[in-house]
């Protein structure tokens, strides 16, 4: 029976104890559901980075029109940078490589970058996910949900992404829990909010809503099961990529 295991944060992860495992980033607001939307609006790539200077190297050794420069620190649209949402990126990215980096999500991912198999995860394709998982990955590998959080803190939305995701999981096989990731799953399925109520009362949402981002935001990340996208971390190119 295959073990899963949950990380509460980024800071948790220990990246040499990646190694060897499959490992799933959750950043529900917004990077791993930015970067599920943009694959899906047909975007050749994602680059996710750990901050913008990062991302400003990485653009200057891309040809000019061939990407778009997204990003967040501390919830605030970085000078320069367009806005790492949906609203703003679905017009520009098709075709383009988008280069990525916010204050948590992108962090976590490259944290976890040492895992055989990385890929990022949102609401929006945790069923899908969940059918890749049990097709693609059969041997005895332990799987790993990466809860980001913020600023060294847990954060509500990314425990609930997992747990729909093993809810999804628990439903195609017999897994072998840890106590944190039998906890996720009991939060998620024993909550009487709609996914959208609950990303519209954790602290993030409200913090954002603050900053004014329109609530739509919030609508779009909650659409769960909406979208057929995997996506999954190459190892050599440094890029997320839709699985095929």
């Amino acid at each position: 029976m295959r073990n899963i295991q949950l990380i509460f944060k980024k800071e948790d992860i220990e990246p040499e104890q990646m190694k060897g495992k499959v490992a799933v980033v959750f950043d529900i607001l917004f990077a791993t559901t930015t970067i599920t939307a943009a694959l899906e609006d047909g975007a050749e790539s994602v680059f996710a980075v750990y901050d913008q200077a990062q991302a400003r190297e990485k653009a200057r050794s891309l040809d000019e029109d061939s990407y778009v420069l997204a990003g967040e620190e501390q919830g605030r649209t970085i000078d320069g940078f367009y806005h790492p949402l949906r609203t703003y990126l679905n017009p520009i990215v098709k075709g383009k490589h988008l280069i990525l980096s916010t204050t948590n999500g992108t962090v976590a991912i490259n944290r976890s970058s040492q895992a055989e198999h990385l890929y990022t995860s949102s609401l929006l394709n945790n069923r899908e996910m969940a059918k890749h998982l049990v097709e693609q990955h059969k041997g005895d590998q332990t799987i790993v949900l990466v809860c980001s959080g913020t600023s060294g803190h847990f954060t509500m939305e990314d425990f609930y992404g997992a747990g729909s995701l093993l809810s999804y999981l628990v439903e195609k096989e017999t897994f072998n829990l840890s106590d944190a990731a039998q906890t996720a799953l009991q939060f998620y399925n024993g909550l009487s909010l709609s996914p959208y109520e609950l990303l519209r009362s954790t602290k993030i949402g409200n913090i954002l809503l603050d900053f004014g981002m329109h609530e739509r935001e919030l609508k779009f990340a909650a659409q769960e099961g909406s979208l057929h996208t995997i996506c999954k971390y190459d190892q050599d190119s440094r890029q997320i990529k839709e699985v095929e």
